[in-house]
């Protein structure tokens, strides 16, 4: 298996591309912390994959919160080789003139002060095993940004510019970062990402700008976060995987 012996925490595991990958890890081996804010769907997800996960309830914008998950892992795992800074937020699909100052502060929040919180408590820990991966969401709207997601979409450039610093001052002690580049995917934000109903109409407009035609999945955010943990890829660091169907190009 491809992930033996690794312990994961996986941040937003409730549901989405968390839960996506969190299922996929321990497909692989691995042993997963399934974080959430929402408790009963970190315990879903867990009871789920079985006794190698064990669900935390977990606000990523917390330190205290960020640390006690850590704990948790120790505890029930002894260590942590893999994080996923996954856990997300947006705005609704709008004008960047009517996003209020409370859901500009969430958003950074959840989407960026969280990976500090979460890199002050994982390093130390990895640093004990000899090394580790770090991975983060981002966004293809951290990339090639696009109206009515202006504060949404800097945050993901936030996390990819970070994401690339980190790499750098990380490389050192071995720990590798990396993100993905997930398109519009099917999750629970995405009306919030369209700014309309769920319509065969309205999914028609956005997947014209996806050149293999369709929206991105768990399964899809899963593989290529597989493959950044895998310690195959232990010569990468740094990237920020585009998995978007060609969105980008």
């Amino acid at each position: 298996m491809r992930l033996a012996g690794k312990v994961a925490i996986v941040t937003g595991a409730g549901s989405g591309f968390g839960r996506g990958i969190a299922e996929a890890f321990a497909e692989e081996g691995a042993k997963v912390i399934v974080a959430d804010v929402h408790a009963t769907r970190a315990a879903e997800v867990a009871a789920g994959i079985g006794s190698q996960a064990v669900p935390v309830t977990v606000d990523v914008t917390v330190r205290s919160h960020v640390e006690q998950m850590m704990r948790a892992a120790m505890s029930a795992f002894g260590g942590i080789d893999i994080l996923v800074n996954n856990a997300g937020t947006t705005h609704k699909n709008q004008s960047l003139m009517t996003v209020t100052e409370e859901e500009f502060d969430r958003i950074y929040a959840v989407n960026v002060k969280s990976i500090y919180l979460t890199t002050l408590a994982v390093v130390p820990e990895m640093e004990k095993r000899g090394g580790g991966s770090i991975i983060n969401t981002a966004s293809t709207a951290g990339l090639r940004p696009r109206p009515g997601l202006t504060w949404y979409n800097g945050s993901k450039g936030a996390v990819i510019t970070l994401t690339k610093s980190m790499a750098v001052e990380l490389a050192p002690r071995n720990i590798r970062v990396n993100a993905i580049n997930p398109v519009i995917g099917e999750t629970g934000m995405l009306e919030d990402f369209m700014g309309a109903p769920d319509t065969a109409e309205n999914r028609a407009r956005f997947l014209a700008g996806i050149p293999l035609g369709r929206m991105s999945k768990p399964s899809d955010i899963a593989n290529a976060a597989l493959f950044l943990a895998d310690p195959a890829s232990h010569f990468v660091t740094g990237v920020a995987i585009e998995v978007d169907g060609g969105r980008c190009i």
